[in-house]
């Protein structure tokens, strides 16, 4: 019998590995970071088997470190994630994502009527639930959760 063949992703120099990203999360967290904007070498597999999630998907930024206004937006989208910080090939500095207790300029009311929506208002959010997130406006007090969650 022919042993199957075996694909690996090479490891980074230095930069970035997000990992335990929902699979079904995978591109929201590309878009939000602006990774499709950027020149570094990436790669990203998606549905990958995980016990935790079941499905996950992992993604690796060469020469790219996020600031935690950055890693805050990740938190809205995949409050699972982890980050290992690479340098020399080696893991220095391994990050939990944390959904902090307040949102500013991150995500968008989902009220029409909200003076956010159009005013230029910097949208601020009280985060209620850290779990499954849901964030309470500051301005108009509606609770915008995670199936309605918009980034900006």
């Amino acid at each position: 019998m022919k042993e199957p063949k075996q694909l690996s992703v090479s490891a980074i120099e230095s930069g970035t590995v997000i990992d335990h990203i929902p699979a079904k999360t995978l591109f929201k967290v590309i878009s939000i970071l602006g990774l499709d904007h950027i020149d570094s070498q990436i790669t990203f597999g998606t549905n990958l088997e995980s016990k935790k999630l079941g499905r996950k998907a992992i993604i690796k930024i060469s020469g790219k470190f996020f600031e935690d206004t950055d890693i805050n937006r990740i938190a809205l989208v995949a409050p699972e994630a982890k980050l290992n910080i690479i340098r020399e090939y080696e893991v220095v500095e391994k990050k939990v994502v944390e959904v902090p207790d307040a949102i500013v300029g991150i995500a968008k009311c989902m009220n029409p009527k909200c003076i956010t929506n159009y005013e230029k208002v910097t949208t601020r959010f009280k985060v209620v639930s850290k779990k499954n997130v849901a964030l309470k406006c500051h301005y108009c007090e509606k609770i915008t959760n995670q199936e309605n969650l918009q980034i900006i």
